[in-house]
């Protein structure tokens, strides 16, 4: 979506128990695809607010937002501050486009529930559920909300629009 971007900040809750292997994973990733990273903490609305005041001093050319329910919480305030400050944000869940976000990509929650649905079932037919699996999500949606992208000044290809599982116009 931002293909000139040379800076990503990526939005971490310091206080997630997963927040420090988050940020060396998108260091990580920044560094295999050639980027800089701006890693930026909030774990509350204040703090969100400060971390996006701080984007336009790092010229960040867009923002990931990282996995957590504080951040799920407040998708709303993230939408709205990404779309007054032009910035480009991807989530991790279909909420954040349908609130007015960019666009998401992430696990469909619906096929997880249902997963949980059929261990249920297997365990109360009598399966010990110390001899089932671990099972992970494989599917994977991707939402785009084509509004924003309008208001961002974005052209979002229509290839990617049509690998889009929903797109929001």
């Amino acid at each position: 979506m931002v293909p000139k971007a040379t800076l990503i900040a990526v939005l971490v809750n310091p206080t997630e128990p997963f927040a420090e292997a988050a940020t060396r994973d998108a260091l990580a990733a920044g560094r295999a695809l050639g980027l800089q990273v701006h890693i930026a903490q909030a774990s509350s609305a204040p703090g969100i607010d400060g971390a996006f005041a701080a984007l336009p001093q790092v010229r960040a050319g867009g923002l990931v937002i990282c996995p957590d329910p504080f951040s799920f919480s407040r998708r709303g305030q993230i939408a709205a501050l990404a779309l007054r400050q032009g910035m480009p944000t991807i989530f991790f869940t279909r909420e954040f486009p349908a609130a007015g976000g960019l666009m998401s990509y992430g696990v469909n929650v619906a096929d997880g529930y249902r997963h949980v649905g059929v261990y249920v079932g297997r365990i109360l037919k009598g399966e010990r559920p110390g001899h089932l699996p671990v099972q992970q999500s494989t599917k994977f949606e991707l939402v785009i909300n084509l509004n924003t992208a309008k208001v961002l000044g974005l052209d979002v290809p229509v290839y990617l629009q049509q690998l889009a599982d929903e797109v929001i116009d």
